[in-house]
This record gives structure tokens, C-alpha cells and sequence, in this order.
């Protein structure tokens, strides 16, 4: 059958079962594995000996990694098409689980920590890059919410699934099995994501280094960062791993109760994710820009952080549900990217944006667990509230200085009048807000 013809009669449920479901498999397995040391922790810590600063060093590894491998990532997926690179690089991720699972010091968890992180640092944007060739762009919100329900639902089997698993087996054991698992992930994508572009979809052309610049200077992209990024970075890397110490340490739960905590919230991001989407669309179909609905749902998870830091002791398991839930409106960054930048940029757009998330991740998770461990732990081993408190205090400094410059941008100037050329005017004029 003639490859242009099969391709035009891909629509509706042959997408998702041939484009999506596969890349939405990878995603899955690249949340579980980035979050998955939020209930390791007690045995890491104990097994290697590991204080705070040591522990945010060790699963930040995988977020310094991701980064890293961003910019070549981009160009390769503008380049090779996501088919090609999914399989290389989950075949990376796998060689670096079973490192971790052979590992038996602390530089070598490091290192096969970085590896998985390299490896996985394409499976969300191979996603968006495949997704956005198939998907019409007004679609692309709730689709793209479908998507990270679908890492929601690996950070959950992060939690309570990887607890009871645990009882059967040790986590070297376990590192195998995901190790497995993520070759076959690449090996399905390999397999059933079709070869060639939609008619329509040209490929483009070899890229350079230099045209990741096109991204950075388009209005869009600049606007969307400078209000989400920082938020987003700090939801990556505090859920994944300080949100389950800080109930142990804070909260006092048993390992137990954490992981059934770290399941609600990070089951909840399934719901969120959809509903972001949904939220998103609606609002469109009414005027109002993406970029609010962003800021709105961030000046509710920096509330929610502020909770977190005036130790609202009544309800501190509610406070951790909600900052994942909450916190997952920052992916709707990616859709606001993705429907304002010609379709050729996708690729290299998502990769910059992970980039900067994930090193902001990455400066995060780390700078969190150093302040943390500036305080002594008790004999039990947990750390005071007061360490908290301040570690979750500077999250917040650092998240509102994009909302203020987000709500002073939208105040009418008065003293003078900035005129856009007709080019920037359109460029952001689907992000701006109806007055």
C-alpha cells in the first residue's frame, strides 16, 4: 500500500492507538523512573548512608541529565522524526537502569542516574514533536493534557505499586524489570509509529544549532517562560522526591501513609492534566488567553506552597495532594509553545523549554536538600519543621517575581505608548489577553 495513502487514512482512534498510545508508554516509564526515588528514599538513605544534600544530589542527577541532552534531542527529532530517536535513546535509558540496579556506591548511583535521565530526556518531546504532526493545533491542549495524565500515571505507580512491589522484591530487582520494560517501550515505537509524515507535513531541513535562536526570540516563547517556567521547575522537582520527606519528617506519617499520600497527589495529576486541557479549550472559546488560565492556576499553587510554609498542621496531608494537583497546570506551558510557533520549530521549542525546566529542576530538588541539611536531624533520623519552612519559603520568593511582572505587564501603561511592529503583534497576539 502506497505509503501516502495509508497515511491520509489515519485519523481518529488509528492515531491513538499507532502515534499516541506508544509515545504516551515512554512518557509513563520516564515519569515513573523520575519520581520513583520519593519512596526509595528511606532505603537509599539507609543502604548508602546518604544526608539530604546527598539524596537531592543523587535524583537530581537524573534532572541534570535530561537537560543536558535537550538541545542535541531537539535537533535530532527536527531531523531523524521521534521514531528513530525513541528507540536509541530508551535503549540508553535501559543500559542506565540496570547500571542503578548493579550499582554499589554512591558515584556509581550517580552516574546511572545521570544515564536514565539522558536516556528518558526525549520521551516527552518526542511525544508533543509526534503528536503535534497528527493533531490539528487547536486540538493540541487536550491532547497534550491526555499526555501528561499519562506521566501522572506513572508518577502514581511511582508510589504505592512500587511500595508493594517492594515487599515482593528488593530495588536492584525491580531496576531490572524497568529496565526491561523501557527497551520494549522503544522497541513498540520502533514497531507501529508510522514512517512517514502526514500529507501536508514536509520534513524540514537539517537544522543547526544556531536556529534553536528562532525559538528563544520569538515573543511567545519568552512571555510563556518568564510567568511559568520557574513554577514548573519547582513542581518537577519537589514532587518527586521532598513532598514524601517532608510528610515523613514533618508530618510524622509512617512510609506507609507517605506512599499512599504520594499516590493520591500524584494520581491526582492524571485528573488535573485532563482537566487543564479541557479548561484551557473552554476558555479559548471565550477569550480568554491560555497564558491567564496559567496564571491563574499559579497564583493557587504558590498559596498552597505558602500553606506548606505557615505549617498548617490541620490539614498538611490535604497540602500535599493539592501542590501536585495544583502544580499541574504548568504543563499547559507546552501547548501555549506549541500553538504559537510554526509547526517546524515544535521539536526545538521543547526541547528548550525542557532544558530550562529541567535544569531549574534540577537547581531545585539539590539547592532544597542543602538547605534542608543545614539543620541537624534528631535521632530518629527526621529533620525539623523549621528546615522546611525555610526550604519552601525561598521556593516562593523565587515564583513571585513572574507573577508580579505578569499582572504589571497587564496594567495599561499611562505614561507613554509602546508601539509593536505588525510581525510582533501577531506573533503575540494569541497570547494576549481581551481588554
Amino acid at each position: 500500500m502506497d505509503g501516502d495513502r495509508a497515511q491520509a487514512r489515519m485519523k481518529g482512534a488509528t492515531v491513538f492507538f499507532y502515534v499516541f498510545l506508544p509515545f504516551a508508554l515512554g512518557h509513563y516509564l520516564s515519569s515513573l523512573l523520575r519520581n520513583v526515588n520519593a519512596v526509595l528514599a528511606p532505603h537509599l538513605m539507609g543502604e548508602l548512608a546518604l544526608g539530604p544534600g546527598e539524596l537531592g544530589v543523587l535524583t537530581s542527577a537524573f534532572f541534570f541529565a535530561f537537560a543536558l541532552a535537550q538541545l542535541p534531542v531537539g535537533i535530532a527529532l527536527d531531523r531523524y522524526g521521534p521514531r528513530r530517536v525513541q528507540l536509541v535513546l530508551m535503549l540508553l535509558a535501559a543500559s542506565g537502569a540496570l547500571l542503578f540496579a548493579r550499582g554499589t556506591s554512591y558515584g556509581q548511583l550517580v552516574l546511572a542516574r545521570a544515564v536514565i535521565g539522558a536516556g528518558l530526556g526525549g520521551c516527552f518531546m518526542s511525544a508533543v514533536k509526534a503528536i503535534s504532526t497528527w493533531i490539528p493545533p487547536a486540538r493540541l491542549p487536550t491532547v497534550q493534557g491526555y499526555l501528561i495524565a499519562a506521566g501522572g500515571l506513572g508518577a502514581a505507580s511511582a508510589t504505592v505499586p512500587v511500595r508493594m512491589l517492594l515487599e515482593h522484591t528488593d530495588w536492584r530487582s525491580m531496576f531490572v524489570l524497568m529496565a526491561l520494560l523501557t527497551a520494549g517501550s522503544g522497541m513498540l515505537i520502533w514497531l507501529v509509529t508510522p514512517r512517514a509524515a502526514p500529507p501536508g507535513v514536509t520534513s524540514p531541513a537539517v537544522p543547526a544549532l544556531d536556529s534553536l535562536l528562532d525559538v528563544v526570540r520569538a515573543p511567545a516563547f519568552r512571555t510563556t517562560i518568564a510567568l511559568v517556567l520557574v513554577p514548573h521547575a519547582v513542581f518537577f522537582g519537589i514532587q518527586g522526591l521532598w513532598i514524601g520527606r517532608w510528610l515523613s519528617d514533618v508530618a510524622r506519617f509512617p512510609d506507609g501513609a507517605v506512599a499512599y499520600l504520594l499516590y493520591m497527589g500524584m494520581a491526582s495529576v492524571i485528573f488535573g492534566a485532563i482537566a487543564v486541557g479541557m479548561i484551557t479549550e473552554w476558555a479559548a472559546k471565550r477569550g480568554i488567553a491560555a497564558l491567564d488560565v496559567a496564571a491563574a492556576g499559579i497564583v493557587l499553587f504558590v498559596l498552597v506552597q505558602a500553606a506548606i510554609v505557615c505549617n498548617w498542621a490541620p490539614s498538611l496531608q490535604v497540602l500535599s495532594v493539592l501542590f501536585t494537583l495544583v502544580g499541574t497546570i504548568t504543563g499547559i506551558e507546552y501547548a501555549i509553545v506549541a500553538q504559537s510557533l510554526p509547526r517546524e520549530l515544535t521539536g526545538r521549542a521543547a526541547t528548550c523549554l525542557n532544558m530550562l525546566i529541567f535544569v531549574g529542576a534540577f537547581l531545585a530538588q539539590a539547592g532544597f536538600g542543602q538547605v534542608v541539611g543545614l539543620w541537624p536531624a534528631s535521632a530518629a533520623g527526621h529533620y525539623p519543621a523549621l528546615a522546611y519552612r525555610v526550604a519552601f519559603g525561598a521556593l516562593v520568593a523565587v515564583q513571585l517575581p513572574g507573577l508580579v511582572w505578569y499582572f504589571l505587564r497587564r496594567r495599561p501603561v499611562k505614561c507613554g505608548i509602546a508601539m509593536l511592529t505588525q510581525k510582533e503583534d501577531y506573533e503575540i497576539g494569541s497570547l494576549r489577553s481581551p481588554r
